[in-house]
């Protein structure tokens, strides 16, 4: 039996971190969102208790490392399951880019499969496993849109954004994220307003969201990374409505209203940058099945 799973890109509208806690992590305030940028995920039951990884990107790891194999080996070994699955990954997000491709696809193959293999259970026992293999491995199983806290598992729902075009464009750089948090001094960054980015989504103001975007980490990459900075500033350029980074980086977002300025900016990152993406925003969650 095979089964055939969307694995949405999320972005960070706001992104804020605290301080950091005696567990080594940096506690932090994140409102997240899915967008129609996706991998597709196909599993496949196999005889045997092997777990396999195929990709075509070679960036992709086809090991223990990848997030969507710990997914599959934490729900296997967790429930005992005598099969073997082997986990295809058509790659359409960047790699390390800030937009968390590994971790949705580690949620999509933990939601595909506890549906491939009748276990039954719920969204919510799903992002409880996600939040043993990555931060954002949690929010990414429910997709929508949400507040998260703590390391980014502990989600409180929200109404989804205004619609909007996203225009992202990632340079061809990686970014490292323990790099990212290694530089940053709470003490000295701009810290976003999280609740007042809430209440624009709740009151369905586009120029809201637009006015109060917001990442913590942001000054801190674009000191380590010119390329990103240089991207941020060539978007606000172009048109983009408002412009910030997603994650640690490196990708850039635009949000744009009107069609009409939508290919302009496009073309005009296209000029000097490889990975630009026009999508729009899903913001609702996604099903159980």
């Amino acid at each position: 039996m095979k089964l055939l799973v969307k694995a949405p890109a999320k972005i960070n509208l706001s992104l804020d971190v605290l301080h950091k806690r005696p567990d080594g992590f940096h506690e932090v305030e994140m409102v997240m969102t899915t967008i129609d940028l996706a991998d597709r995920i196909e599993l496949a039951e196999v005889k045997g208790n092997q777990i396999s990884i195929e990709s075509q990107n070679r960036f992709v790891p086809d090991d223990q490392r990848n997030l969507a194999y710990q997914a599959a080996k934490l729900l296997k070994e967790r429930y005992q399951v005598p099969t073997g699955v082997s986990i295809t990954i058509d790659k359409t997000i960047p790699v390390a880019a800030g937009l968390a491709g590994g971790s949705s696809d580690a949620a999509a193959t933990l939601r595909g499969l506890n549906k491939l293999w009748n276990l039954g259970l719920s969204m919510e026992q799903l992002a409880e496993l996600g939040s043993e293999i990555g931060s954002d491995v949690s929010f990414c199983v429910y997709g929508g849109t949400a507040l998260a806290k703590g390391r980014g598992e502990r989600i409180t729902h929200l109404s989804a954004p205004p619609s909007c075009w996203v225009i992202l464009a990632k340079p061809s750089i990686g970014v490292s994220t323990a790099d990212v948090y290694r530089n940053l001094n709470v003490e000295k960054v701009q810290h976003p307003d999280t609740k007042k980015m809430m209440a624009a989504i709740e009151e369905g103001s586009y120029s809201g969201v637009c006015r109060h975007l917001g990442n913590a980490l942001e000054s801190v990459t674009l000191n380590m990374y010119p390329e990103v900075a240089h991207i941020k500033d060539q978007m606000i350029r172009f048109g983009a409505d408002s412009v910030l980074m997603s994650g640690s980086g490196p990708t850039v977002f635009g949000l744009v209203h009107h069609d009409s300025r939508l290919q302009r900016i496009y073309n005009g990152l296209r000029g000097f940058c490889d990975q630009v993406f026009a999508v729009r925003m899903l913001g609702e969650r996604l099903p159980l099945d």
